[in-house]
């Protein structure tokens, strides 16, 4: 865990810096390691919350880049992971509940960037395999207006 928290901390600085091509090499290292250690780490909750801020610090990245298309991928794959850790029989009933509890917060994080940058194909297959409800909670999302914080930094 303390690996991915310098990481991230490291990619965290150089994105403010703008050092964006470094702050990226950071951020798909961090990813990797939240992947590898998703299952391993004893605190289910820190566990998930590491792979959901890789994903989205890399999809703030890419709004930095001009790149929404690259973000809603990584958007989209946060939370698919969760719905499918979620309800993989094979994980610890805790890491499955965590990932449901954080599922809920990838939505509205998906929800707030479709609001705001549109639907990319990714996002609008995700969205029509959900349950029935996504496309109207999608319709009457009532988000605000904000500047894109996906990720911690």
């Amino acid at each position: 865990m303390q690996h991915w928290k310098r990481t991230t901390q490291d990619a965290n600085r150089l994105f403010e810096q703008g050092e964006l091509v470094d702050a990226r090499e950071h951020y798909l290292q961090a990813l990797a390691l939240a992947q590898v250690l998703f299952e391993r780490w004893h605190d289910v909750d820190e566990a998930v919350a590491a792979l959901v801020i890789a994903h989205h610090n890399l999809a703030d990245l890419h709004l930095r880049l001009n790149q929404p298309h690259e973000s809603a991928d990584y958007l989209c794959a946060a939370h698919q992971r969760l719905l499918q850790a979620s309800q993989e029989q094979r994980l610890p009933q805790a890491l499955r509940d965590a990932a449901l509890r954080h599922s809920g917060r990838t939505y509205t994080e998906l929800l707030s960037f479709i609001a705001e940058y549109g639907q990319y194909p990714r996002t609008e297959r995700l969205l029509n395999h959900q349950a029935p409800a996504a496309s109207e909670l999608v319709a009457h999302a009532d988000i605000t207006e904000r500047k894109p914080a996906y990720g911690i930094h």
